[in-house]
């Protein structure tokens, strides 16, 4: 019987759809879940005029492909990740390829790697990105690891990959070596967490100082969808603000609970930002924002113990504010977008990737969840000057920020007379500045490093390290 060209492993929704996407693209799939039932109900049901083939034993699902083998886990991070690549890895012949497409951290990848290569298996892992109809119908792929071990599946991936309108172009590409490809998805998801958290605090705003209907902000972020803003993630906002809930008759958006969860990797791009000494404020404040949501019974009652002013749109017009608003928006959003660049930058000097942010940029055009408009500017940015020490520098997005500098800071001050946090806002105008500040009070405190730790110090005047007897 002839031979399954590719093999997969997790037959959740995400795994489902992927196998489904290969099949449609002319490649012949294996398929084993851990749960037999799931992989019954699949194989009889979705797929069941498909060529795809089903196992219950780890040892007949790789006894269905061809060699060398091609097979992909798509598993829960972590442990369970481990667990499969122990139980299969002893059924695999020498260059056979196990590909994990979870959300796994990058440095698990790495040891996952050397332990394999060292069996004589290859091994790497691909960022997927666009939900359940990205894998369906084509994600956002990050593959990192051996380019020989990508090479022989590179046609599948190629195939599968969501297409960019612009000019066709797959969205993906090999990125680098090691742990390269998940390290690029998690900043993907830093950068996600931040687009969000931005879009929430400028519909709370919004919606706080000026009283507006859903049926108001969805026209405002239609409306917004058609320019510079324009991106999956504010045309699924306003599609949101249409939902009706059923059984109230009221709009569902108000009644769901204001408590929003993490799966990890935004935290885990704040926390290698912070090994790396790359600067990510607005992710990070993205991060800290859930977490914050997370503490509703506590949020509930200091609200009836803390009080701030009352909300107000600072003396604008609707119109004013809802302009103002678009534009700092759009300013903030460029903020993250650099700051989850930097540290791809930082990160591909500190482990050798060699990253090539253009190309970045452009495999996230399409299928991935922060897929948007801007991304197009940003790849032309590292096109024109691949050294470009930072996205704000360059001409394009320089001018834009001055362009949205005066609403910028109008609708964060607007923010703070409502009482309305907007952390997120409030840190890429913070970035920015301090991004522009030839000088920055770190004088100070490395003044008072010195004084209470003798931790030394450098002048502006003379080279060398220095010393002072503060208290005498």
């Amino acid at each position: 019987m002839q031979k399954q060209d590719f093999g997969l492993i997790g037959l959740g929704v995400i795994g489902q759809n992927f196998a489904l996407n290969v099949e449609d693209n002319g490649f012949a799939v294996a398929v084993y879940d851990i749960k037999e039932e799931t992989t019954k109900t699949f194989v009889q049901g979705k797929a069941s005029e498909k060529n795809v083939r089903a196992a219950y034993l780890l040892e007949d699902f790789v006894d269905l492909l061809q060699r060398p083998r091609r097979i992909m886990l798509l598993v829960p991070a972590g442990k369970p990740v481990d667990e499969v690549i122990k139980q299969l890895a002893p059924h695999l012949d020498k260059d056979d390829l196990i590909i994990d497409g979870g959300n796994s951290y990058f440095l698990d990848t790495q040891r996952r790697a050397s332990e394999l290569e060292a069996q004589g298996i290859n091994f790497f892992g691909i960022g997927v990105s666009g939900g359940a109809q990205g894998a369906r119908w084509g994600p956002s792929l990050m593959p990192g690891g051996s380019e020989g071990a990508y090479n022989n599946v590179e046609p599948i991936m190629t195939a599968v990959a969501a297409k960019a309108e612009e000019d066709g172009e797959p969205c993906v590409t090999y990125l680098g070596p090691g742990g390269s490809g998940h390290f690029v998805k998690m900043v993907h998801n830093g950068i996600e967490y931040a687009d969000m958290q931005l879009i929430a605090e400028t519909y709370d705003l919004l919606k706080r100082t000026l009283d507006l209907s859903v049926q108001e902000l969805h026209d405002i972020f239609a409306e917004w969808n058609q320019g510079d803003l324009s991106s999956f993630l504010i045309e699924i906002t306003a599609k949101i603000f249409t939902k009706i809930d059923e059984e109230t008759n009221k709009p569902l958006l108000d009644l769901i609970l204001d408590t929003a969860g993490q799966k990890g990797t935004g935290r885990w791009t704040s926390q290698i930002a912070l090994d790396l000494g790359s600067a990510i404020p607005t992710i990070t404040a993205a991060v800290d924002s859930r977490i914050i949501s997370s503490i509703k019974e506590e949020r509930a009652r200091a609200s009836n113990i803390l009080h701030g002013p009352q909300a107000n749109n600072s003396g604008a017009s609707k119109q004013e504010l809802i302009d103002a608003a678009r534009d700092a928006l759009y300013a903030s959003k460029i903020c993250a977008y650099a700051q989850g660049m930097d540290l791809l930058q930082t990160a591909s000097e500190e482990y050798n990737y060699d990253l090539n942010l253009a190309e970045i940029a452009k495999i996230w055009r399409a299928g991935c969840i922060i897929r948007a408009k801007l991304l197009n500017e940003i790849a032309n940015a590292y096109n024109r000057n691949p050294k470009l020490s930072n996205l704000i520098l360059d001409e394009k997005f320089e001018t834009a920020l001055q362009k949205s500098q005066d609403a910028w800071r109008f609708v964060i001050r607007t923010g703070i007379e409502s009482g309305v946090p907007m952390p997120a806002m409030s840190a890429s105008l913070a970035y920015y500045d301090a991004y522009r500040s030839e000088r920055l009070p770190a004088n100070l405190i490395q003044a008072q490093r010195d004084f209470f730790g003798a931790h030394q110090f450098e002048r502006v005047d003379k080279p060398g390290v220095f010393h002072a007897q503060w208290d005498v």
